[in-house]
């Protein structure tokens, strides 16, 4: 059984930074699919970025030049580096793995950006 716990998230001023953490637990594919979305009040689930085997990524063209997400495959681990954070960036974000055919997803965790 694989489970996603993400950690870091917490309340910032609008331009400061967070890195948000997402472990797995359990047995998972090295070429595994790992991403992170975000939800906001009263909007859709939306991709924030995903990274795949060979480290290639996808980024949401809001958080381009401001997010940069990576992996430790032998920590099991994804990062979410998250730089000139805006009011807008205020979400639930949430840890997404693809792994075998299967999709997991975390708990969550807010991350909130004041003005």
């Amino acid at each position: 059984q694989v489970q996603l716990v993400e950690s870091g998230g917490g309340l910032v001023q609008a331009g400061g930074s967070l890195r948000l953490s997402c472990v797995a637990s359990g047995s998972i594919s090295t070429l595994s699919v790992m991403g992170w979305y975000r939800q906001a009040p009263g909007k859709q689930r939306e991709l924030v970025a995903d990274i795949r085997s060979g480290d290639s990524t996808t980024y949401a063209d809001s958080v381009k030049g401001r997010f940069i997400i990576s992996r430790d495959n032998a920590k099991k681990t994804m990062y979410l580096q998250m730089n000139s954070l805006q009011a807008e960036d205020t979400a639930v974000y949430v840890c997404n793995l693809y792994s075998w055919g299967v999709k997991y997803w975390g708990q969550g965790t807010q991350v909130t950006v004041s003005s």
